[in-house]
């Protein structure tokens, strides 16, 4: 069965790091881009950061630009996020998905994603 696991998130202070790692199995995961979104109370799923297939592209909110990265280890079957000069406002429940893309994009659009986690938290305090 397919299962991909988040784990890393906790409690961080403003500033600070965090990595996210998502560890998939019952897919060929080299065949999927992966993609971080991310939940906070009371709002939609949003968009972080995605990569293809390969990793040879990352794509970002712009909220995230310049502060987070994303990569993949292929070998591993596992994809990451560092997060770095966190924000309160970054403080939401993270999910790594996994989708298929015909045209080779980095979709933004989570309903683009056929595979889920069931997240990890992520709270930054002031």
């Amino acid at each position: 069965q397919v299962q991909l696991v988040e784990s890393g998130g906790g409690l961080v202070q403003a500033g600070g790091s965090l990595r996210l790692s998502c560890a998939a199995s019952g897919f060929t995961f080299s065949s999927y881009n992966m993609g971080w979104f991310r939940q906070a109370p009371g709002k939609e799923r949003e968009f972080v950061a995605g990569i293809t297939w390969t990793g040879g592209r990352s794509d970002f909110a712009g909220s995230a630009k310049g502060r987070f990265t994303i990569s993949r280890d292929n070998a591993k079957n596992t994809v990451y996020l560092q997060m770095n000069s966190l924000k309160p406002e970054d403080t939401a429940v993270y999910y790594c998905a996994a989708g298929l893309s015909l045209d080779a994009r980095i979709y933004s659009d989570d309903r683009r994603y056929a595979y889920w986690g069931q997240g990890t938290q992520v709270t930054v305090s002031s």
